[in-house]
């Protein structure tokens, strides 16, 4: 890993958040991701499965989380299982966990290897009554089924222990992700400060004539010389008309004088995700037009955070936000009173001009785990992002900020991050 140790009670919280969901005298098993071959003998980057790394906080493959905690043997109720050191492999693919690294990673005192597992897992399963399974079931998920090892381990299980009742740690996990704890929130704000550095940087660095991809360049540079371990999703930096394109990552277009150029990026900080848009002049001046529909969507940006309260349904919440979206864009000259006298209310005359969600729950994961018609706690964390687009004006913009729900509103763990046009353009003649 690239970052410092994260703070083990991160990992300890959300165990002991987990168990106090479960039935009792029930196992839950966790594993990690398959390692997925790309070409010949080489290997994708193998990338640990978050729910796994929420309860430990261990990235290394082949890795197992059981937790049971009522096993009669009160040194297995909290159990890591790990891939033993190999010299051989090391001299190959690197060093690899010991045990006491692990347990200070992790908080967990009992590690065993993998492959000394089964005769002990097979003696646990019997004493229990509920067996806890991990599928994904996040709702925005393609429908495409894939045989990854989670859904392999569930099938086996149940070859080999028929009559056991088993349950599903989605539905767990959908609950409590979705609220962070206040350790967590301190590993957001680490990638959030990284991804503003970031930003700044590269005020300094656009100008007409540089391709989007070096602009890509400038902020994984400036994202690993801070110790995140990279991009927490696909950097979009879209020049011109192609910021219309809402995940557009060919990033391969030169940068023009007169365009505007929206980047969407985010450091990812041990294992955390940043999610942030900005829109911004590439010749460092906001034409009239540009910064007339820039503080449009600004208006809708903090419109759109006013609202972010505990209570408050995400459904019900974008309705809110397409209303007042109807207003201004009607004082910008996108709308006209006879659009919204006669829009389909199922498609409302407003999406022409914004056209996806204002909202996501943010952490692990960039599109994390988390309700989308319940109403919305204390302690969760979401992005804020409303964005105008106009084919006829070949522009797109949107603004982008991460909030933390608290009890009485909300944090922007942005407010740092430079959002005002006059703020933008004089930090670039700067």
């Amino acid at each position: 890993m690239k970052n410092l140790p994260l703070n083990p009670q991160i990992f300890i919280e959300n165990r002991q958040r987990f168990i106090k969901e479960m039935k009792p005298n029930s196992i839950a098993i966790f594993n990690s991701n398959d390692e997925v071959s790309s070409n010949a003998d080489a290997q994708y980057r193998f990338q640990q499965n978050t729910n796994l790394y929420w309860l430990c906080g261990i990235e290394q493959e082949d890795t197992m989380l059981i937790l049971f905690p009522d096993n009669p043997d009160e040194n297995y109720r909290e159990v890591l299982v790990l891939v033993r050191p190999n010299e051989m492999k090391e001299k190959w693919d690197g060093r690899r966990l010991r045990s006491d690294e692990a347990k200070e990673l992790s908080g967990i005192n009992t590690v065993v290897w993998l492959d000394s597992l089964d005769a002990l897992l097979q003696k646990w399963i019997h004493a229990a009554d509920n067996i806890y399974l991990s599928t994904n079931e996040h709702d925005r998920k393609s429908t495409t089924y894939a045989a990854t090892r989670d859904y392999r381990f569930v099938q086996d299980m149940k070859e080999r222990y028929p009559l056991h009742n088993y349950e599903r740690t989605a539905k767990i996990m959908l609950k409590l992700r979705a609220v962070k704890t206040k350790y967590e929130v301190e590993v957001i704000q680490q990638a959030i400060d990284i991804t503003d550095k970031t930003f700044r940087r590269l005020l300094q660095f656009i100008k007409p004539g540089v391709m989007e991809y070096e602009i890509e360049a400038e902020i994984l540079h400036e994202f690993l010389r801070n110790r995140a371990r990279g991009e927490a999703y696909s950097s979009i930096i879209a020049s011109g008309d192609r910021a219309r394109t809402l995940h557009y990552v060919f990033n391969n277009e030169e940068t023009k004088d007169g365009e505007l150029i929206l980047m969407d990026f985010g450091a990812n900080y041990g294992g955390y995700a940043a999610d942030l848009t900005r829109t911004i002049p590439v010749n460092g001046k906001f034409t009239a037009r540009q910064k007339e529909v820039y503080n449009a969507c600004l208006h809708l940006h903090n419109y759109a955070k006013s609202l972010l309260k505990p209570g408050i349904t995400l459904v019900n919440y974008h309705e809110k936000v397409g209303d007042e979206a109807t207003i201004i864009f009607q004082k910008i000259g996108l709308l006209k009173e006879e659009d919204i006298k006669n829009e389909d209310k199922e498609n409302r005359a407003y999406r022409k001009y914004l056209y996806h969600g204002i909202s996501h729950h943010l952490g692990l994961d960039v599109h994390d785990l988390g309700p989308f018609t319940e109403p919305l706690k204390e302690g969760m964390v979401l992005t804020v992002e409303p964005g105008i687009y106009i084919e006829e004006e070949q522009m797109g913009i949107r603004i982008e900020n991460n909030v933390w729900i608290t009890k009485n509103g909300n944090v922007d763990l942005m407010k740092n991050i430079p959002i005002e046009a006059e703020e933008i353009e004089r930090l670039m003649k700067r």
